[in-house]
């Protein structure tokens, strides 16, 4: 390297989900209201001079995000390194993809010194793919296909979440593509906004009893869409054991039975689970956060000095 070359560097970690606490149409346009979870994934970007790229192989989508925002700013001359670490499991409802590609971009936004507005990474998302709205702050109603609706919910409300994988995997933009989708959410309005109000509800009133009596609708309505099994008999199990209801992941496989905080790791209350549903494949023990990235540092060089500003987000 040149004694003139300038690397900046950036940090980002964004939460995953555990499928949605509400999903579904509004007047035609679709919404989810995020169920952000900790579990995160963590993205570091480095720009040089140079043009080469690299970049995990299978991590195209954030990649292609990234170069997205730095096009944005007028860094499209910079090389880029990324890597990527995360666990989230693929394909489950449980986003992956948007927490790495909304980790990428407040990444990338870090290493250039900037504050991105919000609006601009849910745009390069949405080029992408459907995306969760988990890089918002706290719960957030988002319209995932077109970015026509955001509304901040307000603050997480405390809460447990014992996320239950069945098996399979769930194609986010097949499902998004399918025919039958805007006639079987449209038939599905009333029960869905009555979903909302109740999260909403909850959200408002810091009362995760109507939280889950919201989630737990908007799991059953979206039965005719994509089926659970044994959905009924997991809701009334859980409710039986004290939980505040269950939600799914409304384009995914997961579902969460929602519970008071620290219930989450109830091994008695898991094994108890598992026992009554044997294709249970994955528990993971979660809990509700609010969304955004949890920590964006800048790590700026030159000459082979480092400063780092402080960190926001």
């Amino acid at each position: 390297m040149g004694s003139t070359l300038v690397i900046l560097e950036g940090g980002a970690v964004v939460p995953g989900s555990c499928g949605e606490l509400v999903q579904g149409t509004s007047g035609g346009t679709n919404f989810l209201v995020s169920c952000p979870v900790n579990w995160y994934s963590r993205v570091t970007v480095r720009l040089g001079a140079s043009q080469d790229d690299h970049y995990p192989k299978k991590r195209s989508k954030t990649y292609l995000a990234i170069r997205k925002m730095l096009d944005l700013y007028g860094y499209s001359g910079h090389g880029v390194i990324i890597d990527v670490t995360s666990s989230l499991p693929v394909g489950k409802g449980m986003a992956s993809s948007t927490a790495d590609l909304a980790a990428g971009c407040f990444a990338a936004a870090a290493a250039m010194k900037i504050t991105p507005d919000l609006n601009e990474i849910a745009a390069i998302a949405l080029a992408i793919e459907p995306s969760d709205a988990t890089f918002f702050p706290g719960i957030a109603l988002f319209d995932h296909v077109r970015g026509m609706l955001y509304q901040d919910l307000g603050k997480a409300v405390p809460l447990g979440i014992i996320a239950l994988d069945f098996g399979g995997v769930v194609d986010t933009l097949a499902f998004n593509n399918r025919g039958d989708l805007p006639s079987r959410n449209s038939s599905n309005e009333s029960k869905t906004r009555q979903a909302l109000e109740l999260v909403k509800a909850g959200i408002a009133r810091k009362d995760p009893v109507l939280l889950g009596r919201g989630a737990t609708l908007s799991a059953l309505t979206n039965q005719g869409i994509l089926h659970k099994p044994r959905l009924e008999e997991l809701i009334d199990f859980a409710m039986s054991h004290g939980a505040y209801g269950v939600n799914v992941a409304h384009s995914g496989t997961v579902a969460g039975v929602l519970v008071p905080p620290g219930r989450e790791s109830d091994t008695f209350l898991v094994k108890s689970i598992a026992k009554h549903f044997p294709a249970l494949r994955a528990c993971y023990p979660l809990r509700l956060v609010g969304g955004g990235p949890r920590y964006t540092g800048m790590i700026h060089r030159r000459d082979g000095e480092y400063s780092e500003a402080p960190a926001w987000g």
